[in-house]
């Protein structure tokens, strides 16, 4: 009898010890990437403690782009990283063609890894003899074979309803809110810059236990430039934390910053979801009465990485949780609001500091 309890003792201990990384023993479980995902790709792995995968790529000088995947992949689950992102027309066929060289490949299925999604802002045909892009390209997706899609704030949740295969929809929300709350901020008030984002920016209030301000933004054309009419709600003496899910240009961020100092706030800082800046917008960003910009690492984007003003974490580990749970059948609804402190720890290191 006593025996009988020290096998199971040991048989639980083993359990326990491999729990989220079975997968390992059999080699089978390696994370691939495209152009685009190689740094997120890495901080995947290391957090898994998973080789990424070999494959090849190569551009010719008319653009025509080749990939390879340069391992046997027959019969494995095949994980590729590749957001959509600063160069969205050449990283969208190039996702295609990788999808399509794994099932060539025979690989049971495979899962994009995509966490940013840039043609997600076209969700709707709000004029006349427009394209619906992001249907389009979701429905290239599916058709060349992919099986699943890891994502991260998508511009609208109902693109989700775009693909008939499984979306895991993931939130950026909880670890830029822990970030934000290291600053040890009183008096904080959350501003939404427009009535389009209130839904997601009342998710940033209730989860900081603040109340909510909004932006009346106004845009004439197609373009990145939008002026800020007015603020809805008492700003007068408050830290402001401005929250979207993207910036390209920095233009609505810093006309709203702006014209919350004028309306009497106090310190304003900012959090974005996706940060797509470039050197102009970074310039903007730094001229502004923004104090601190903290986003993720969902896109490599070299013109943050040296801002004093911009301050990246990690959310490599967050999607490198929900993969091991895919693995092992595990739930991934309460990675939504319960998010390990494992995950946590591990989005704090610095993007551009780890490799």
């Amino acid at each position: 009898m006593e025996n009988y309890i020290v096998k199971m003792l040991y048989i639980e201990i083993y359990k326990t010890w491999t729990k989220g990384d079975s997968q390992l023993k059999k080699g089978e479980l390696k994370i691939f990437y495209g152009s685009s995902g190689e740094q997120f790709a890495k901080r995947m792995s290391r957090y898994m403690r998973v080789d990424t995968g070999k494959t090849k790529l190569f551009r010719f000088t008319e653009g025509n782009t080749f990939v390879k995947v340069d391992e046997p992949i027959r019969e494995q689950d095949f994980f590729l990283v590749h957001p959509i992102g600063l160069d969205p027309n050449n990283e969208f066929m190039e996702l295609v063609f990788w999808i399509d060289a794994a099932k060539r490949a025979s690989a049971k299925s495979v899962t994009v890894i995509m966490p940013y999604f840039s043609y997600a802002k076209a969700d709707k045909k709000d004029e006349p003899r427009v394209s619906i892009r992001g249907r389009v390209c979701a429905d290239m997706l599916e058709g060349v074979g992919a099986d699943r899609i890891i994502t991260m704030d998508l511009h609208s949740p109902q693109v989700q309803g775009f693909f008939t295969k499984p979306v895991d929809h993931l939130y950026a929300m909880p670890l830029l809110v822990n970030k934000i709350e290291q600053f040890g901020l009183d008096n904080l008030v959350v501003v939404s810059p427009d009535a389009g984002f209130v839904a997601d920016a009342r998710r940033y209030a209730n989860r900081i236990g603040t109340s909510l301000v909004i932006g009346n933004k106004f845009r004439s054309g197609h373009d990145e430039n939008a002026a800020i009419m007015e603020v809805i709600g008492d700003v007068k003496g408050k830290n402001c934390l401005i929250v979207d899910d993207f910036s390209i240009s920095g233009g609505t961020l810093c006309h709203l910053a702006e014209r919350l100092k004028l309306e009497g706030a106090n310190r304003i800082f900012a959090a974005l979801s996706h940060v797509l800046l470039n050197a102009e917008g970074v310039k903007r960003i730094e001229n502004s009465p923004i104090e601190k910009l903290i986003s993720t690492d969902s896109v490599y984007n070299e013109c943050v990485l040296k801002s004093p003003k911009i301050e990246l974490i990690s959310v490599a580990p967050l999607f490198a949780e929900a993969v091991l749970r895919i693995v092992n059948r595990e739930s991934l609804g309460d990675l939504f609001d319960e998010i390990p402190d494992t995950v946590f720890e591990q989005s704090l290191i610095l993007p551009d500091r780890v490799e």
